[in-house]
């Protein structure tokens, strides 16, 4: 073989082997780019391991503002149930007090019936006032619709118009809730 080719080989191998060399060195850095160190892996489960708790906590505190709220509604059901626990009761009986009030208008109150029938009637009244129901007393005062119905009107002579000059059917409440309105006779 002649000197030339012999240079040539010699040129040819050298150069393969730098190219070999620069390949090694860039698979080495692509090996060490593509495998993490530990630390950069210990790095990356502690930013993941963050994210889980940041949605752990932020689901407890859903869960704890969502399990004081409904304390708080049911704690508020069952003060509102306790307060009221009379209502439909008191509804029942107040057709009854109706009949014992008409039983008892023009009667002469030294006759021993209607005083029992009076004596009934007041331990019934005091009885559902022992549980915060109480008449709504409206005569001779302003017309207020919220508490009353007005059923007539009629011209009265000295008295303003749209006061209560007649009370038909007693009105009640049951605390600060109106149980039924008064029916009225209202002046013009």
């Amino acid at each position: 073989m002649s000197k030339e080719k012999k240079n040539k080989e010699e040129k040819k191998t050298v150069s393969e082997v730098e190219t070999t060399e620069e390949n090694n060195v860039e698979e080495t850095k692509k090996d060490e780019k593509s495998e993490p160190t530990a630390e950069e892996v210990l790095q990356k489960q502690i930013e993941d391991l963050q994210k889980e708790l940041a949605i752990a906590k932020n689901a407890y505190y859903k869960a704890y503002a969502d399990t004081e709220n409904l304390k708080k509604r049911l704690y508020s059901d069952a003060e509102k149930a306790d307060k009221y626990r009379i209502q439909t009761f008191a509804t029942d009986i107040l057709p009854a007090l109706d009949a014992l009030q008409i039983a008892l208008a023009g009667k002469d109150i030294n006759d021993p019936f209607v005083k029992g029938v009076k004596l009934t009637y007041d331990q019934i009244i005091h009885a559902l006032a022992k549980e915060g129901v109480s008449p709504i007393d409206c005569l001779n005062k302003p017309f207020d619709a919220n508490y009353q119905h007005a059923i007539m009107t009629e011209k009265v002579e000295g008295t303003e118009p749209n006061m209560v000059v007649e009370v038909l059917q007693t009105g009640y409440m049951l605390k600060d809730r109106l149980l039924r309105a008064a029916l009225v006779k209202v002046s013009e």
